[in-house]
């Protein structure tokens, strides 16, 4: 399994190709530096470089790519684990359509969820500096003909699914790239883009808020969110206890859709998160009651992936109760 990370190494932090790469679960702070990497036996995985990595999606028989922003408290096992699950629901779906790609970033190893979730949310926020670079990186392979064997771009597709506080992430990312690296705004890179369970204010995506960004950068942006998620109760109740008063997107959707862009589509998750992921609700994105088997959820983000519709059948509606 191919991934990226902003996770320090227990080796060096300089780059080499073919070297062993391990990661410090004890250290969640962020790293300046980015590494494209290949899984390996007993956490031991092996850095490949960017030219590489990308070299193989390009090669590879897949004709999108689906990047996978994580959530808050998840170690590196647990993100494989999941993005496992991903490719595998994706290649029984469809085989050759979608290669599932982590972009893992320095969740905390500590005891106790409301220390945790703070020091994520700093971590979460600095890995923007080191994503923003990634997306830069993607963007010029992407136009670029250096290593295609016919001279041609990569034609592939990019999708992003950002599960709770990996929204974050991916909100920050497209902030520093905008305010750092573009002249006029971001460029629609991306697809489609998942924000399932987000961990961000409900009024991020309207315009003028630094979410916007995120619909200027997709051609669709689809959020999923379930009142009942208790994942993000607990977020909630940790930004009141530190004199934040916010309600979650992961909860009610937007707070206006009138004030969104146009591109920007709900999914009313309440009926199925707790079925899909009992008691808390919050990783329902993938399998439904039996693991392997995809949810409701899932088919409608891999409908939108092969489609590049949110909702083929009514390009005016926006909204949808999943049941």
């Amino acid at each position: 399994m191919l991934f990226i990370t902003n996770r320090f190494p227990t080796q060096s932090i300089r780059t080499r190709k073919g070297r062993r790469f391990t990661f410090d679960l004890d250290n969640n702070a962020p790293s300046n530096s980015v590494f494209y990497c290949e899984t390996g036996a007993d956490g031991n995985h092996t850095e490949i470089t960017s030219a590489e990595l990308l070299g193989r999606v390009r090669d590879s028989n897949y004709r999108q790519i689906l990047l996978f922003i994580h959530g808050f408290n998840t170690l590196p096992d647990k993100v494989f684990g999941m993005t496992a699950e991903l490719q595998k629901l994706c290649d029984k779906a469809k085989p050759k359509e979608a290669l599932v790609l982590p972009l893992i970033w320095p969740s905390d190893n500590d005891k106790g969820i409301v220390q945790d979730y703070w020091d994520d949310q700093k971590s979460a926020d600095q890995s923007g500096f080191s994503f923003a670079r990634v997306l830069e990186r993607f963007l010029d392979w992407r136009n670029s003909e250096e290593g295609a064997p016919d001279g041609t771009p990569c034609l592939k597709r990019i999708n992003v699914l950002a599960h709770s506080m990996g929204n974050r992430v991916l909100r920050q990312s497209l902030s520093l790239w905008d305010r750092y690296d573009l002249a006029s705004g971001v460029p629609l890179l991306f697809r489609n883009t998942f924000m399932v369970a987000a961990d961000v204010v409900n009024e991020t995506l309207h315009e003028g808020q630094t979410g916007a960004l995120i619909s200027h950068a997709s051609r669709n942006v689809v959020v999923y969110f379930a009142s009942d998620d208790l994942a993000l109760r607990a977020s909630k109740a940790a930004n009141l206890k530190n004199r934040v008063a916010s309600r979650r997107l992961g909860h009610t959707g937007p707070e206006n859709t009138d004030l969104t862009p146009r591109n920007v589509f709900q999914v009313d998750c309440d009926d199925v998160n707790t079925r899909y992921d009992p008691p808390t609700g919050h990783n329902y994105f993938r399998s439904g009651t039996r693991r392997g088997q995809a949810g409701l959820v899932f088919k409608h983000i891999f409908q939108c992936i092969e489609s590049g519709r949110v909702f083929p059948d009514d390009p005016h509606q926006r909204s949808v109760i999943l049941r």
